[in-house]
């Protein structure tokens, strides 16, 4: 399982003296962002390949407060990916010094082209590395369908409503 250890900052401290909801979502990126470099998906090859990765959702569970003085551990999963690479499903648990979970996220996300600004596929060399990450036990191959599961869509209003 990836893996990446982080010391609770001050910075990562909310007004109730725990774990802030934005640094969750920073050690989750800083986390997928650490797998992907060791795995092929550096800046250099995604300039050359012209691919970035995009968010569709992060779904975070929390169970337990942590606070500052020890260190934590957040865990990367493949949950899911496409047949072509474009879709992908992420699952991070972070943990306490002791090894308790005390939080999980389900995490969404697609490759896009930078230049067209439109979802693409994985060269296949990237695919393989990607998926050579651990899977979850309910690890499925996802279809463009899974990626509107929740039924979301976008409800604009009258500009004269701002």
């Amino acid at each position: 399982m990836y893996t990446k250890e982080f010391e609770i900052r001050w910075s990562d401290i909310d007004a109730n003296r725990h774990l802030a909801n934005t640094a969750y979502i920073n050690f989750m990126s800083h986390t997928r962002m650490g797998f992907l470099m060791d795995n092929g998906f550096g800046q250099q090859e995604m300039a050359r390949n012209n691919i970035g990765p995009v968010v569709f959702y992060e779904h975070i569970y929390y169970f337990k407060e942590v606070f500052a003085g020890k260190p934590v551990k957040v865990s990367l999963q493949l949950k899911g990916l496409s047949e072509d690479g474009m879709y992908f499903e992420f699952v991070h648990n972070f943990y306490d010094y002791k090894g308790r979970n005390f939080a999980s996220c389900e995490m969404m996300g697609a490759w896009i082209d930078l230049k067209e600004r439109k979802l693409t596929k994985l060269p296949e060399e990237l695919f393989q590395n990607l998926n050579g990450l651990q899977h979850t036990e309910d690890f499925k191959v996802l279809t463009k369908e899974d990626t509107r599961k929740f039924g979301k869509k976008p409800q604009d209003i009258d500009p004269s409503e701002l």
